[in-house]
């Protein structure tokens, strides 16, 4: 089976790179880690609650939750590439980036005072679309630091560093509603702290550097290259974008994206099935983002060597066999905690390598607008999935819709596999 783009010039876009250049990470892919690590502990701490506190204290019906859940998954689109527009238009990647993270941290306020369901909509909202706004422009500038020929490994790193924050979120959350039953006004006087610390590193520690003209300096590396880098900007047009491999790109994200359900859903499929404790249901993020966390980095390299579109591909092979877990009638230990390693296996093999694919098949002057666009058909078609499998549940019952919703991604990864098969390699890239 070949699976592989080919970019504008006829060139193979997505082939497995050979290369003796050692991996070296840049100080500010570290950084920017560390800034998703402590805003991951902020959003992952609600998110490892939310679905209990929605459907549970507030008394919500699962309807209500799979509205909530497209917002949270998609809400986001409306602004992510008006912002890494905007960043690529201004060239100042992190003050976009800022603006979005300082966002979503003063949303955590809004938490601790609302209880209706038009109040919650408007915060997770808010908290959504400043995660949009934020995005494509820190994307970019891992992309514009990375080497590369260790471009998905590069992006590895920083979601691994992400993800960490992402396992102490639901950990936190954990051992306030161990000590403190109900306790989720705790959990959200904690997470406005981590997203302040979050906010406060990257607006102290990363660096505030051009991306454009560091990328033409340090291409060319002499005074003639420091003197392009201090040159006007070229103007960045849409068209840039319009080349058939980030076409194909953007129809295979939007595809998957359709019937790629939110985590909570499967979480709460899982409590239902096994009936365990309240306090217990954070730890079904924890348990997928630890397999996240220890597979980041391996998939990443494998993606660089073997090809990003292949195990963006195979990773949802990973979630089908999730979505089969969750649905398998036992309630044993053993099929949940396999169903939480597939989804960190999805997680690691697809979203880091969606960054690569998208920063790899755009311009330096259009990256951050490239890695927006990627994304937002994702959160587009992820909301559609969310809401549809709300009503999906409250219609046919959670057994027939798991497995429904089973039925819809293996037709969809056939399809798939076919259509990038059909993609043949060119003189140049055989």
């Amino acid at each position: 089976m070949y699976l592989s783009f080919s970019d504008r010039r006829g060139g193979k876009a997505d082939q497995s790179v050979r290369t003796t250049t050692p991996f070296k990470i840049s100080p500010i892919i570290i950084s920017l880690g560390l800034v998703s690590l402590f805003t991951d502990i902020s959003s992952e701490s609600v998110s490892a609650v939310l679905p209990l506190y929605i459907t549970g204290a507030l008394g919500l019906s699962l309807v209500a939750y799979g509205f909530l859940d497209g917002i949270n998954q998609g809400i986001s689109a409306f602004v992510r590439i008006g912002a890494g527009w905007t960043a690529d238009r201004s060239d100042h990647h992190k003050l976009v980036a800022f603006l979005g993270y300082g966002l979503s941290a003063v949303s955590r306020v809004g938490l601790l005072v609302a209880t209706g369901f038009g109040a919650i909509t408007s915060i997770i909202a808010i908290d959504r679309i400043g995660k949009g706004i934020r995005t494509g422009p820190r994307d970019a500038m891992i992309s514009d630091a990375a080497q590369p020929e260790h471009l998905a490994r590069s992006f590895g790193v920083h979601r691994m560093l992400d993800t960490v924050g992402a396992t102490i979120g639901p950990l936190l959350a954990f051992v306030v509603l161990l000590f403190i039953p109900n306790g989720y006004h705790a959990v959200f006087v904690a997470s406005l702290a981590c997203g302040l610390i979050g906010l406060a590193v990257l607006g102290i520690i990363v660096p505030a550097r051009k991306q454009r003209a560091a990328v033409i300096a340090a291409a060319a590396g002499d005074a003639e290259g420091k003197s392009a880098a201090n040159a006007p900007r070229a103007r960045f047009r849409w068209t840039e974008l319009n080349n058939p491999a980030m076409r194909k790109l953007l129809l295979v994200a939007a595809i998957f994206g359709l019937v790629t359900i939110g985590d909570g859903f499967i979480y709460l499929v899982l409590q239902s099935r096994a009936s365990f404790a309240t306090q217990w249901f954070p730890l079904l993020y924890v348990g997928t983002n630890v397999a996240y966390l220890l597979l980041a980095i391996p998939l990443g390299r494998v993606a660089d060597r073997w090809g990003r579109m292949r195990l963006f591909v195979v990773g949802h092979g990973a979630l089908l066999a999730a979505y089969l877990c969750a649905a398998l009638p036992t309630a044993g230990a053993t099929a949940t905690l396999a169903c939480l390693v597939l989804l960190g296996t999805f997680y690691a093999a697809t979203d880091g390598v969606l960054a690569a694919l998208a920063g790899q098949f755009s311009t330096p002057a259009s990256r951050a607008s490239g890695i927006a666009a990627a994304q937002t058909v994702v959160a587009l078609s992820r909301l559609v999935a969310s809401v549809g499998f709300g009503i999906l549940w409250f219609t046919v019952g959670r057994q027939q819709a798991i497995l429904l919703a089973a039925a819809a991604l293996a037709a969809v990864l056939v399809c798939v596999v076919l259509l990038v098969r059909g993609i043949k390699p060119t003189k140049e890239s055989a």
